[in-house]
Protein backbone atom coordinates (compact mmCIF):
# COMPACT_ATOMS: atom_id res chain seq x y z
CA UNK A 1 0.00 0.00 0.00
CA UNK A 2 1.38 3.41 -0.97
CA UNK A 3 1.96 6.21 1.52
CA UNK A 4 2.80 9.89 1.25
CA UNK A 5 4.99 12.25 3.24
CA UNK A 6 3.86 15.86 2.66
CA UNK A 7 6.36 18.65 3.33
CA UNK A 8 5.14 22.25 3.19
CA UNK A 9 6.80 25.55 3.98
CA UNK A 10 7.84 28.97 2.67
CA UNK A 11 10.37 29.73 -0.07
CA UNK A 12 13.96 28.93 0.81
CA UNK A 13 13.14 26.69 3.77
CA UNK A 14 15.08 23.80 2.26
CA UNK A 15 12.03 21.70 1.43
CA UNK A 16 13.42 20.30 -1.81
CA UNK A 17 16.82 19.43 -0.35
CA UNK A 18 15.30 17.66 2.63
CA UNK A 19 12.55 15.95 0.64
CA UNK A 20 15.09 14.54 -1.82
CA UNK A 21 17.36 13.13 0.88
CA UNK A 22 14.51 11.77 2.98
CA UNK A 23 12.95 10.04 -0.03
CA UNK A 24 16.26 8.32 -0.75
CA UNK A 25 16.61 7.14 2.83
CA UNK A 26 13.03 5.85 2.80
CA UNK A 27 13.49 4.27 -0.61
CA UNK A 28 10.51 6.06 -2.17
CA UNK A 29 9.96 8.53 -5.01
CA UNK A 30 10.49 12.27 -4.56
CA UNK A 31 8.07 14.63 -6.31
CA UNK A 32 9.18 18.24 -6.49
CA UNK A 33 5.93 20.12 -7.06
CA UNK A 34 7.82 23.40 -7.12
CA UNK A 35 9.63 22.19 -10.24
CA UNK A 36 6.29 21.55 -11.88
CA UNK A 37 5.06 25.06 -11.10
CA UNK A 38 8.36 26.53 -12.22
CA UNK A 39 8.03 24.65 -15.51
CA UNK A 40 4.57 26.08 -16.00
CA UNK A 41 5.92 29.57 -15.25
CA UNK A 42 8.65 29.02 -17.85
CA UNK A 43 6.01 27.99 -20.38
CA UNK A 44 3.91 31.08 -19.66
CA UNK A 45 6.94 33.37 -19.91
CA UNK A 46 7.97 31.81 -23.21
CA UNK A 47 4.48 32.54 -24.51
CA UNK A 48 4.66 36.17 -23.35
CA UNK A 49 1.61 35.80 -21.15
CA UNK A 50 0.29 38.79 -19.21
CA UNK A 51 0.49 37.52 -15.61
CA UNK A 52 -2.22 40.00 -14.61
CA UNK A 53 -4.71 38.43 -17.02
CA UNK A 54 -6.24 35.24 -15.55
CA UNK A 55 -8.20 34.45 -18.71
CA UNK A 56 -5.07 34.55 -20.81
CA UNK A 57 -3.22 32.33 -18.34
CA UNK A 58 -6.13 29.84 -18.26
CA UNK A 59 -6.08 29.60 -22.05
CA UNK A 60 -2.34 29.32 -22.54
CA UNK A 61 -1.62 26.89 -19.69
CA UNK A 62 -3.77 24.25 -21.40
CA UNK A 63 -0.98 23.82 -23.95
CA UNK A 64 1.59 22.80 -21.35
CA UNK A 65 2.32 19.12 -20.88
CA UNK A 66 4.48 18.72 -17.77
CA UNK A 67 5.76 15.31 -16.78
CA UNK A 68 8.26 13.89 -14.31
CA UNK A 69 10.69 11.10 -15.09
CA UNK A 70 13.31 9.42 -12.93
CA UNK A 71 16.54 8.71 -14.74
CA UNK A 72 19.36 7.03 -12.82
CA UNK A 73 17.55 7.93 -9.62
CA UNK A 74 17.41 11.65 -10.47
CA UNK A 75 14.21 13.54 -11.11
CA UNK A 76 13.94 15.13 -14.53
CA UNK A 77 11.17 17.56 -15.45
CA UNK A 78 9.87 17.67 -19.01
CA UNK A 79 7.89 20.50 -20.56
CA UNK A 80 6.25 19.40 -23.81
CA UNK A 81 8.99 16.83 -24.30
CA UNK A 82 11.90 19.17 -23.46
CA UNK A 83 14.01 18.52 -20.37
CA UNK A 84 13.86 21.87 -18.55
CA UNK A 85 15.38 20.73 -15.25
CA UNK A 86 18.37 23.06 -15.68
CA UNK A 87 16.30 26.06 -16.78
CA UNK A 88 13.82 26.50 -13.94
CA UNK A 89 16.00 27.49 -10.97
CA UNK A 90 16.49 31.20 -11.70
CA UNK A 91 15.09 34.05 -9.61
CA UNK A 92 12.99 35.19 -12.57
CA UNK A 93 11.29 31.80 -12.77
CA UNK A 94 10.84 31.72 -8.97
CA UNK A 95 9.01 35.05 -8.99
CA UNK A 96 6.90 34.10 -12.00
CA UNK A 97 5.95 30.76 -10.40
CA UNK A 98 4.85 32.46 -7.18
CA UNK A 99 2.45 34.63 -9.19
CA UNK A 100 1.19 32.06 -11.71
CA UNK A 101 0.65 29.34 -9.10
CA UNK A 102 -2.09 31.46 -7.54
CA UNK A 103 -4.24 31.12 -10.67
CA UNK A 104 -6.91 28.40 -10.39
CA UNK A 105 -6.38 27.04 -13.91
CA UNK A 106 -2.68 26.45 -13.30
CA UNK A 107 -3.23 24.78 -9.96
CA UNK A 108 -6.06 22.58 -11.22
CA UNK A 109 -3.92 21.18 -14.01
CA UNK A 110 -0.92 20.40 -11.83
CA UNK A 111 -2.74 19.22 -8.70
CA UNK A 112 -4.53 16.58 -10.76
CA UNK A 113 -1.19 15.11 -11.85
CA UNK A 114 0.19 15.23 -8.31
CA UNK A 115 -2.79 13.38 -6.85
CA UNK A 116 -2.60 10.70 -9.53
CA UNK A 117 1.04 10.08 -8.64
CA UNK A 118 0.26 9.76 -4.93
CA UNK A 119 -2.62 7.34 -5.56
CA UNK A 120 -0.33 4.73 -7.04
CA UNK A 121 3.15 5.38 -5.64
CA UNK A 122 4.77 5.84 -2.22
CA UNK A 123 6.43 9.23 -2.26
CA UNK A 124 7.69 12.34 -0.56
CA UNK A 125 6.15 15.51 -1.97
CA UNK A 126 7.00 19.10 -1.08
CA UNK A 127 5.41 22.41 -1.88
CA UNK A 128 3.24 25.17 -0.40
CA UNK A 129 -0.07 23.36 0.14
CA UNK A 130 0.60 19.63 -0.08
CA UNK A 131 -0.72 18.70 3.36
CA UNK A 132 -3.58 21.21 3.34
CA UNK A 133 -4.86 20.85 -0.20
CA UNK A 134 -3.10 18.45 -2.57
CA UNK A 135 -2.77 15.43 -0.25
CA UNK A 136 -4.95 16.19 2.80
CA UNK A 137 -4.98 12.48 3.72
CA UNK A 138 -1.18 12.11 3.74
CA UNK A 139 -0.05 9.94 6.64
CA UNK A 140 2.86 12.26 7.53
CA UNK A 141 2.75 16.05 7.25
CA UNK A 142 5.65 18.39 7.98
CA UNK A 143 5.70 22.20 8.04
CA UNK A 144 9.33 23.12 7.38
CA UNK A 145 10.43 26.70 7.91
CA UNK A 146 13.26 29.03 9.01
CA UNK A 147 13.74 32.75 9.70
CA UNK A 148 13.59 34.90 6.56
CA UNK A 149 17.16 36.12 7.13
CA UNK A 150 18.42 32.54 7.35
CA UNK A 151 16.57 31.53 4.20
CA UNK A 152 17.93 34.55 2.36
CA UNK A 153 21.52 33.74 3.35
CA UNK A 154 21.10 30.15 2.18
CA UNK A 155 19.79 31.34 -1.18
CA UNK A 156 22.58 33.92 -1.44
CA UNK A 157 25.23 31.27 -0.79
CA UNK A 158 23.63 28.96 -3.35
CA UNK A 159 23.58 31.62 -6.07
CA UNK A 160 27.09 32.95 -5.41
CA UNK A 161 28.43 29.41 -5.48
CA UNK A 162 27.13 29.24 -9.04
CA UNK A 163 29.00 32.43 -9.88
CA UNK A 164 25.94 34.70 -9.92
CA UNK A 165 26.24 38.27 -8.63
CA UNK A 166 23.44 39.04 -6.18
CA UNK A 167 22.47 41.24 -3.24
CA UNK A 168 21.60 39.61 0.10
CA UNK A 169 19.24 42.43 1.11
CA UNK A 170 17.35 42.18 -2.18
CA UNK A 171 17.02 38.42 -1.81
CA UNK A 172 15.66 38.75 1.74
CA UNK A 173 13.17 41.42 0.68
CA UNK A 174 12.04 39.20 -2.18
CA UNK A 175 11.59 36.22 0.16
CA UNK A 176 9.49 38.28 2.57
CA UNK A 177 7.37 39.52 -0.34
CA UNK A 178 6.88 35.98 -1.65
CA UNK A 179 5.92 34.78 1.84
CA UNK A 180 3.22 37.43 1.95
CA UNK A 181 1.99 36.52 -1.54
CA UNK A 182 1.92 32.80 -0.76
CA UNK A 183 0.20 33.22 2.61
CA UNK A 184 -2.49 35.66 1.45
CA UNK A 185 -3.39 34.30 -1.97
CA UNK A 186 -7.04 33.33 -2.37
CA UNK A 187 -6.41 29.84 -3.76
CA UNK A 188 -4.74 27.31 -1.41
CA UNK A 189 -2.65 29.77 0.65
CA UNK A 190 0.50 28.65 2.44
CA UNK A 191 -0.30 27.60 6.00
CA UNK A 192 0.47 24.82 8.44
CA UNK A 193 -1.96 21.91 8.30
CA UNK A 194 -3.62 21.22 11.65
CA UNK A 195 -2.03 17.79 11.86
CA UNK A 196 1.39 18.82 10.52
CA UNK A 197 4.54 18.76 12.66
CA UNK A 198 6.28 22.17 12.83
CA UNK A 199 10.03 22.02 12.19
CA UNK A 200 12.13 25.22 12.38
CA UNK A 201 15.47 24.61 10.67
CA UNK A 202 17.05 28.00 11.43
CA UNK A 203 19.65 26.48 13.75
CA UNK A 204 19.77 22.96 12.33
CA UNK A 205 22.15 21.29 9.91
CA UNK A 206 20.82 19.33 6.95
CA UNK A 207 21.64 15.95 8.58
CA UNK A 208 19.86 17.07 11.75
CA UNK A 209 16.75 18.02 9.77
CA UNK A 210 16.83 14.71 7.90
CA UNK A 211 17.05 12.75 11.14
CA UNK A 212 14.19 14.77 12.62
CA UNK A 213 11.92 14.08 9.64
CA UNK A 214 12.75 10.36 9.68
CA UNK A 215 12.03 10.29 13.41
CA UNK A 216 8.59 11.80 12.74
CA UNK A 217 7.94 9.28 9.96
CA UNK A 218 8.90 6.45 12.30
CA UNK A 219 6.56 7.76 14.99
CA UNK A 220 3.73 7.77 12.47
CA UNK A 221 4.59 4.11 11.79
CA UNK A 222 4.74 4.45 8.03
Amino acid sequence: MSFAVAIDGPAGAGKSTIAKSVSKRLGVIYVDTGAMYRSMALYLLRNNVNFENPDEIATVCKGADITIAFEDGVQQVYLNGENVSSLIRTEEISRAASISSAHPAVREKLVDLQRKLASTTSLVMDGRDIGTNVLPDAKVKIYLTADASVRAKRRYDELTAKGEVCDLAVIEADIIKRDRQDMTREIAPLKQAEDAVYVDTSNMTIPEVEDKILEIVSQKQV
